[in-house]
């Protein structure tokens, strides 16, 4: 239903305090896969690789639209009147709620692709033929003996995350829609 000025002040308040912290925890996360995997691994002649690339890159871009949504939405926390910040949280968090989304089917796709292949994709940079010997060896530029689990769990956290994005981007959104008498 409608709300009062300064519920609309408080729900908005905690609401971009919600996707400033998902936003940046997100943005943590697609790093922490990045830095430790997916550097070594992404070829441009490997499909798989490329796509894990490619949903790494749209995790970091929908977290920094969270995160930008949450400032915004804190901001018309703040000073509801102006109409200008009314139209920039709304396209924020429709921006953030889309973006979100299409990361969430990104990462859905990269856990099956590595669950389908067993994970020869991440391990593809190592020369070495036994995979338990590969870091006592120069043969991988990165320790392989979790590499597989360490990255699943990631993913699988990116894609809570994603979750939480979306619910509270879509709250935002309607928050917005409801400002704006629309």
């Amino acid at each position: 239903g409608h709300l009062d000025p300064s519920s609309h002040q408080r729900v908005l308040m905690k609401t971009g305090l919600i996707l400033l912290i998902i936003g940046h925890l997100n943005f943590i996360t697609s790093a922490l896969v990045h830095g430790t995997v997916l550097r070594f691994v992404v070829s441009p002649r490997d499909a798989t690789s490329l796509q894990y690339a490619v949903a790494n890159a749209a995790s970091v871009i929908s977290a920094l639209l969270t995160i930008s949504c949450g400032i915004a939405a804190l901001m018309l926390s703040r000073y509801l009147g102006p109409a200008a910040l009314k139209w920039v949280v709304f396209t924020l968090s429709a921006g953030s709620s889309l973006g979100c989304l299409s990361c969430l089917l990104g990462v859905t796709v990269s856990i099956g692709l590595t669950l389908g292949s067993q994970g020869q994709a991440l391990l593809s940079p190592c020369t070495a033929t036994d995979v338990t010997l590969a870091p006592v060896s120069r043969d991988c530029p990165f320790d392989p003996t979790r590499v597989y689990s360490s990255t699943l769990s990631l993913w699988t956290i990116s894609l809570l995350l994603d979750l939480m994005e979306i619910v509270f981007g879509t709250r935002c959104l309607l928050l917005t829609l409801d400002l704006l008498r629309l």
